[in-house]
C-alpha cells in the first residue's frame, strides 16, 4: 500500500532553516501500531497522518507522532498538514479558513493569501486556551540544575498547556539561552519538557529567543516548536512582558533560523504564524506494516 507522502520545512524563512515535517495522506486504513511505526522510524519531531473527519465543522483530521509516542496537539504540525492539505487540492469548507481536527478538538487556521502553484505558504493557527500555573518549588529547582542555570537567571516561571505541557522559564537574556548546554537524560529522567525563552538585545530583527527540550517524548531539542510558542506568547501578552505582535527565533543553537509570527487581534486571540514550504514529495509504502 502507498499512500502520499510529503515533507515539509515548518516556520522556515527558507528551505531548509525551519523544522522539518513529514505528513502521511490518505491514512485512514493505518492504526495507531502502524502510525508509530512510521514516525519513529523518520525520526524527526512530528509526523502527521491525515484522516476523513469525524467532527462536524472540520475539513480534515490528523493524528501527531513523536518517535517517542502520539501528542493530542502541536503547532509546527498544524501548520505543516494544513499546507499539504491545501496544497494537495484540499478545498476547506469556509473559504477565509480551515478547520482541523485534532485530539483538543477543531483548531482554525487562517492564510495570509489564496492557495496557489506556489510551494509556500504563509499560514497561522488560533492558539488553543492556556491557562499558567505555578510550578513546583523543588522541582523548578531540579531542571534548573539539569539546565545549568542560577536562580538568578530566572525572571518567571510557570506550567503551561494546550495539549502539550511545558514547563516554561523567562530568562534575563537570549545569550542566557543560547549558551544553555541542558542535562538531557536528567530531564528526561524528570518526565518533564522544558520551554526557555529570553527577550532580544535591542535593534535584533526578532524580539524574543527560544529554546525547547523534550527528551521525555524522544526530542532532546526541537528546532522550531509552535505550541510551545503559542503557550508562550499568551503567557508573556497576558503578564506584559511582551507586546501583541512581535517574531520569535528559535533553533539558533541547531543550525536554524525558525521564525514564529506572533499576533493577538481584538478579540484576544492569539494567532501563531510562519512560513511553510514544501521540499519533498512522493510515496511511502507501508504495505508491510
Amino acid at each position: 500500500m502507498n499512500l502520499p507522502f510529503v515533507q515539509l520545512d515548518v516556520f522556515a524563512p527558507r528551505s531548509f532553516r525551519g523544522n522539518p515535517l513529514a505528513v502521511v495522506l490518505e491514512a485512514d486504513a493505518l492504526d495507531s501500531t502502524c502510525m508509530q511505526s512510521v514516525a519513529a522510524w523518520l525520526g524527526l519531531s512530528e509526523t502527521t497522518f491525515v484522516l476523513r473527519p469525524t467532527e462536524p465543522g472540520a475539513d480534515y483530521r490528523l493524528r501527531i507522532f513523536t518517535p517517542g509516542g502520539e501528542l493530542p496537539f502541536a503547532g509546527h504540525p498544524t501548520l505543516g498538514t494544513c499546507a499539504a492539505w491545501l496544497q494537495r487540492g484540499g478545498v476547506p469548507a469556509r473559504a477565509d479558513v480551515v478547520m482541523q481536527q485534532s485530539a483538543i478538538g477543531l483548531v482554525p487556521v487562517k492564510r495570509s493569501a489564496p492557495a496557489s502553484a506556489t510551494t509556500v505558504q504563509r499560514l497561522a493557527f488560533a492558539a488553543p486556551p492556556m491557562r499558567p500555573e505555578t510550578v513546583e518549588p523543588g522541582l523548578l529547582g531540579q531542571v534548573c540544575t539539569a539546565l545549568g542555570l542560577a536562580a538568578a537567571d530566572v525572571r518567571a516561571s510557570a506550567w503551561l498547556d494546550n495539549g502539550p505541557r511545558w514547563l516554561a522559564l523567562w530568562l534575563d537574556t537570549a545569550n542566557t539561552v543560547l549558551q544553555l548546554e541542558p542535562d538531557h537524560g536528567a530531564l528526561k529522567r524528570l518526565r518533564v519538557k522544558v520551554g526557555v525563552a529570553a527577550p532580544q538585545a535591542p535593534g535584533q530583527e526578532t524580539a524574543i529567543e527560544v529554546r525547547a527540550f523534550a527528551s521525555p517524548v524522544g526530542v532532546p531539542e526541537d528546532p522550531v516548536t509552535g505550541s510551545l510558542n503559542a503557550s508562550l506568547a499568551q503567557w508573556l501578552i497576558g503578564t506584559g512582558a511582551r507586546p501583541a505582535h512581535y517574531v520569535a527565533a528559535q533553533g539558533t543553537r541547531l543550525g536554524r533560523s525558525g521564525r514564529v509570527h506572533i499576533a493577538q487581534d481584538a478579540q484576544g486571540q492569539v494567532w501563531v504564524g510562519g512560513d511553510v514550504r514544501e521540499v519533498l514529495q512522493g510515496q511511502i509504502d507501508v504495505s508491510t506494516l
